[in-house]
């Protein structure tokens, strides 16, 4: 089946940087990654999950407000691994980072385990 493995998550200072990777492995999630829109969410203490950025397989990105400027994502389709630049971090972007790929049809999603990011004040 194949899953999504996260790694990169930690403890950084207000202001620093983290980069988040998360890759697919199994054949068929491998497939269903390149042709999807993937992306990233995120769940602070109390919160619902919120969408932190996405990339769709032709590269075309979103952002949420509270990252523009801030965050990067991108994608190596050959190395079906997306990739969450994160700089300037600020207190309030403590939460655990899911990845997630949506397949188109038929409609399912896949979740990674999730990654803590944790930032100091």
């Amino acid at each position: 089946q194949g899953q999504l493995v996260e790694s990169g998550g930690g403890l950084v200072q207000a202001g620093g940087s983290l980069r988040l990777s998360c890759a697919a492995s199994g054949t068929i999630l491998k497939i269903i990654f390149r042709v999807s829109t993937v992306g990233w969410y995120r769940q602070a203490p109390g919160k619902q999950r919120e969408l932190v950025a996405t990339i769709t397989s032709g590269s075309t990105t979103t952002y949420a407000d509270s990252v523009k400027g801030r965050f990067t994502i991108s994608r190596d389709s050959a190395k079906n691994t997306m990739y969450l630049q994160m700089n300037s971090l600020k207190s309030e972007d403590t939460a655990v980072y899911y990845c997630n790929v949506k397949q188109g049809a038929p409609i399912k999603e896949y979740w990674g385990q999730g990654t803590q990011v944790t930032v100091s004040s």
